[in-house]
């Protein structure tokens, strides 16, 4: 078992509603045209896929797609949307867990490799990736990049949200590469607010390089956003490709 933090059933149940912004078509559509590509006529499998939030639609545009989550309540939410033979899951962490065959595509995105709190961890993950592609396959990670340069000397937390119904900040801790994500919700219309933290690891792009490389992946290349912005120095996310080698 790796150091992520397990979901609960009561976080899994609230999920897709809380995300419904980002499940939204205009949210989806780039993302999924993106990784079909990449998928081409090959399999597609989804590191943490959680409730299906992209594997679901991915499989409707018709790419086999497989699962690997660590939450069996998440698990249980996206069976309500698909069935075992139409989209498997397989019950376990992004790390270590095998499931049978080859993929073109492995994918991993909106910053889960940081649910992985180690660096040992994160590097096993590519290594993961890496035994399930195919020669020429390609493994894909959304992932925000830290933003650091916004703590001035003696700050820890920067704010990532300030809306009517959600303050979200993260605090961070330098010296272990770690942040905490805080979340207050409006809870209904009476006033209280309901509060959810989940704690990451941050990695810079430089860094996932070099664990590409260690996995014996090639940074093939890298996107500010999934309608391919180019990447720059002011990007506040990135989407990174890596390819297996044809030998």
């Amino acid at each position: 078992m790796t150091s992520s933090e397990l979901w609960t059933r009561e976080t899994a149940d609230r999920y897709d509603a809380e995300e419904a912004e980002n499940s939204s078509p205009a949210a989806l559509e780039p993302a999924l045209d993106f990784l079909a590509e990449l998928a081409g006529n090959g399999r597609a499998l989804e590191f943490a896929i959680g409730t299906g939030r992209v594997g679901v639609p991915l499989r409707q545009r018709g790419v086999p797609v497989t699962g690997i989550e660590l939450s069996e309540p998440m698990a249980a939410v996206l069976r309500r949307k698909a069935d075992e033979e139409t989209l498997p899951v397989v019950i376990g962490d992004m790390a270590t867990t095998a499931v049978p065959g080859e993929f073109t595509l492995v994918y991993l995105v909106y910053n889960t490799i940081g649910n992985l709190l180690t660096q040992d961890e994160q590097v096993a993950c590519f290594e993961n990736a890496a035994r399930h592609l195919a020669p020429g396959g390609r493994f894909v990670i959304e992932l925000t990049v830290p933003p650091l340069r916004f703590l001035p000397p003696g700050q820890t937390a920067v704010p990532f949200d300030v809306s009517e119904r959600h303050l979200g900040f993260d605090t961070f801790d330098l010296v272990e590469q770690t942040l905490v994500s805080h979340h207050f919700t409006r809870d209904g219309d009476d006033g209280r607010y309901r509060r959810r933290t989940c704690r990451q690891r941050y990695a810079w792009p430089a860094e996932l390089d070099l664990m590409a490389r260690i996995a014996g992946l090639d940074l093939e290349h890298r996107v500010e956003d999934w309608d391919g912005t180019p990447f720059g120095p002011d990007s506040a996310k990135h989407i990174s490709v890596w390819r297996k080698p044809v030998v």
